[in-house]
């Protein structure tokens, strides 16, 4: 069995924003709901599941005023002899969205879920019951796991476009079935305001959905909320997060272009100049919005390793907050580099404990690919590689330590996923073609973007030894999603042979690229 499937998924999805009014209300909360009482309150933005494991999920909900989150869990879709959990208060402080952790969950099952949203000072005012469903993480082997990537969701002033069937490649990814769906940053494009026109080349015009808080860049924290609440203005995006958990990360344009802490902005569109507070408003905002395992810790991190049973774990990497400024990256030591050193040696550390078979390191930049920063006018690399072909400097000297870690410590299974440039591309990364050759053999797939500009092909640096295996990219700067160039990838590992899949696909679900690779290697 490579992969299970689950029937009842598909029709719980039909009514994945609505559901029976025949809702037994939880004890605590009254004895019946009172649907027909006004001012009820009202989630419609849906609902969302994130970093699910085996045990374990957690359930995200926003509300258009107070009220009391109630989560219900069943095996059936019938939710006969519900589980209940009592979820937080949810109010202005929040921008009335909520969380719900739960725990001791089945694995390997698909649950069925609703979130009842209750007036805090009468229980039973209730709104409408939202429904959603999501498959734990298997502890079985055999059962196998697929999951999707990509990143980089309305960018360029590409917005929902109502004519354009607004974010389309939601449905594709949904078509496959996935366990889960890995973003790989740039969730939001709070630095690009968004108008309700765009002149396309051929003389038709790209309509987009437009709201206050996207018609400049986000600076304030309503600003930021408001880019995030966009995004589910879109229907399929509702549809897909009620049917596919997510494993989120972030990546610049949660608060600015190429941005790193310390950085003054010389932005003449903004009148909040300081990055560290925009990134500490957008932090907050990104929190609020996403179902994310870490951001509720003292530290509030976004780095984290989600465990998905035997097969795999998931690396998810933090490129931004850590990292040194952005420059030429021509220094021959650099102990801070692109993640930090805490973040380096957690990395580290998780990796060498981990007993998956397959380790992916969801990388919110790639690692061969020269990304420039030139908006101060001087040459500065964004990501990186920085151009030079020769021996590792600045940044990449933190990636050869963790490549030569890996290697050494005979840490098998490692694949790095990313997203970030706007095209799709798989390199393969060989010592014999590198300048630094003390590692073992890697991929690293690109994929992206989901909804936003598609731009050229960015060059290779040799210093690792990438082949750029396969390619599509267009030849042009900034094309917009009705000229082609949006793209996601799939992963699916077999649950018995061990083997992983990687297919690079269009928006439309078509495979472009596929490549499969062989567990129990330390080098592919």
């Amino acid at each position: 069995m490579s992969h299970r499937s689950f029937p009842g998924r598909r029709s719980v999805l039909r009514g994945s924003l609505a559901a029976s009014a025949a809702l037994t209300l939880p004890a605590a909360l009254g004895s019946a709901p009172a649907f027909a009482l006004s001012g009820r309150p009202r989630a419609g933005w849906g609902v969302q599941t994130g970093d699910v494991t085996c045990d374990s999920g957690l359930v995200w909900v926003r509300s258009d005023r107070p009220a009391r989150m109630v989560v219900e869990t069943s095996a059936t879709e019938s939710f006969r002899n519900p589980r209940r959990w009592h979820g937080p208060l949810l109010g202005a402080d929040t921008d009335f969205t909520g969380t719900t952790r739960l725990r001791g969950l089945p694995s390997g099952e698909q649950i069925h879920y609703r979130v009842l949203l209750a007036d805090p000072d009468d229980p039973r005012r209730t709104g409408e019951p939202v429904t959603g469903t999501f498959r734990t993480a298997s502890a079985r082997r055999r059962d196998g796991v697929r999951f999707v990537w990509s990143g980089d969701l309305a960018g360029q002033g590409w917005g929902i476009n109502p004519d354009f069937g607004g974010y389309r490649i939601y449905n594709a990814m949904a078509a496959l079935d996935p366990d889960f769906f890995l973003c790989s940053g740039d969730n939001i494009y709070a630095d690009g305001p968004i108008s309700a026109s765009v002149a396309l080349p051929d003389g038709s015009t790209w309509r987009n959905i437009t709201t206050e808080e996207k018609s400049k860049v986000a600076e304030t924290l309503a600003e930021f909320r408001g880019n995030f609440r966009y995004n589910l203005l879109d229907d399929n995006l509702k549809r897909f997060n009620a049917q596919v958990p997510s494993i989120i990360q972030w990546d610049d344009h949660e608060v600015t272009n190429n941005w790193y802490p310390g950085e003054i902005l010389a932005d003449a569109r903004y009148t909040e100049k300081n990055v560290d507070v925009l990134a500490s408003r957008a932090r907050q905002a990104f929190s609020e919005y996403f179902p994310i395992s870490t951001l509720r810790r003292p530290d509030g991190r976004v780095y984290r390793v989600v465990n998905h049973g035997p097969l795999l774990d998931v690396f998810v990497l933090d490129m931004r907050t850590y990292r040194n400024a952005n420059s030429p990256d021509e220094q021959p030591t650099d102990a801070q580099g692109i993640l930090g050193a805490e973040q380096l040696r957690w990395l580290k550390r998780e990796l060498a404990r981990s007993r998956a078979v397959w380790k992916v390191i969801a990388s919110d930049m790639p690692l061969g690919l020269v990304v420039p920063d030139t908006g101060d006018g001087k040459p500065n690399v964004e990501a990186v590689a920085q151009g030079d072909p020769g021996a590792p400097l600045g940044r990449e000297l933190q990636i050869a330590e963790l490549l030569r870690f890996i290697k050494h410590r005979g840490i098998t299974g490692t694949v790095w996923l990313t997203a970030d440039v706007h095209y799709t591309s798989a390199q393969h990364y060989q010592p014999s073609r590198a300048a630094f050759t003390d590692f073992e053999p890697f991929w690293e797939f690109v994929s992206g973007p989901l909804n936003a500009g598609a731009f050229p092909a960015n060059t290779l640096d040799n210093t690792f030894g990438p082949d750029r295996v396969f390619i599509k990219a267009p030849t042009t700067a900034n094309v917009s999603p009705a000229g082609g160039y949006q793209f996601f990838g799939e992963v699916d590992i077999d649950g018995d042979s061990g083997e992983l899949t990687v297919r690079l696909r269009e928006s439309d679900g078509t495979v472009l690229f596929t490549q499969v690779l062989q567990p129990g290697r330390v080098g592919q």
